[in-house]
């Protein structure tokens, strides 16, 4: 088993908000975040002021959460969603939330966004955000790591109960053109959660649930990974990297949109780093193993 690597997170665009971007739209917050009109031009005039080669939804790691009964606060034209406060206080609580609606709430106008912007040419990334990401939103972090020292079996089954509504967002995603499926989790990286834990997570959860993301990137959708899930497959022998020529100097998003069918997983950079060139021209695909 080798070591666990862990990717320096620092880069970001606007899909968290841009209150330069905001100012220049007549919209209304926070109201803008929960409409699929207001979601579509906020998220195209965000990615023409980042220059990125796609738009982004939604503007926060809040909606999955809220989805299955989180509070959130809304936020304004500075910032986005984002935690209100925490609805459990044990784990089992969590295996009682309700399975996520697709038909209604502001899930379903980010799902409507998706399709508006596909139906105007435009490219999408959907972020979809993992269970230590979800937790965050729906129990204080303390109650989880005691949860998963005292009661790992009961932590399973609440990974699982994430991991199988997420598996569903995914779907539900490609019913609506979405091309880009970006996972990440970053509040379970080996830095938050240290080699033992972060190691068990990949046996535990991580890998298994990935096989079954695979089964759902064709040649219409490919998954995007946070390099510091990349890292956690790699650093535990559960994935290798398979290189692809490009031409040199491509933007990462833009590399991202030409490997759609011909690669199942990106994984080396984080895809909000808008301006990183693949100077090497070699686009690497994450391949589980």
């Amino acid at each position: 088993m080798g070591e666990i690597k862990d990717f320096n997170c620092t880069y970001d665009n606007s899909a968290g908000i841009n209150g330069e971007v905001t100012a220049k739209l007549n919209l209304t917050f926070p109201d803008a975040y929960l409409h699929h009109e207001t979601m579509a031009e906020l998220s195209k005039a965000l990615k023409e002021h980042d220059g990125a080669a796609f738009c982004e939804l939604p503007f926060c790691h809040t909606v999955e959460a809220e989805a299955m009964g989180g509070l959130v606060n809304y936020g304004n034209d500075k910032t986005g969603p984002r935690a209100k406060e925490y609805i459990c206080t044990k784990p089992e609580e969590l295996l009682e939330l309700p399975a996520i609606d697709f038909t209604t709430g502001r899930i379903h106008e980010v799902l409507l966004a998706c399709k508006e912007l596909r139906k105007q040419g435009q490219h999408v990334v959907l972020q979809v955000s993992g269970p230590f990401t979800i937790l965050n939103v729906l129990i204080d972090a303390r109650y989880v790591f005691k949860g998963m020292r005292k009661q790992p079996e009961v932590m399973k089954k609440v990974f699982w109960k994430l991991g199988d509504e997420i598996l569903r967002f995914m779907e539900e995603a490609k019913k609506y053109d979405v091309d880009l499926i970006s996972y990440a989790d970053s509040s379970g990286g080996v830095n938050i959660l240290g080699p033992k834990m972060a190691e068990q997570v990949v046996e535990d959860f991580t890998f298994e649930f990935l096989k079954k993301a695979e089964a759902l990137a064709d040649d219409k959708t490919m998954i995007l990974l946070c390099p510091k899930t990349s890292f956690a497959l790699l650093g535990t022998g559960h994935a290798k990297f398979k290189d692809y020529l490009i031409d040199s100097g491509t933007h990462y998003g833009e590399a991202c949109i030409q490997m759609v069918g011909k690669a199942k997983f990106a994984g080396q950079m984080c895809i909000k780093n808008v301006g990183y060139q693949l100077e090497s021209g070699i686009f690497k695909e994450l391949q589980l193993i």
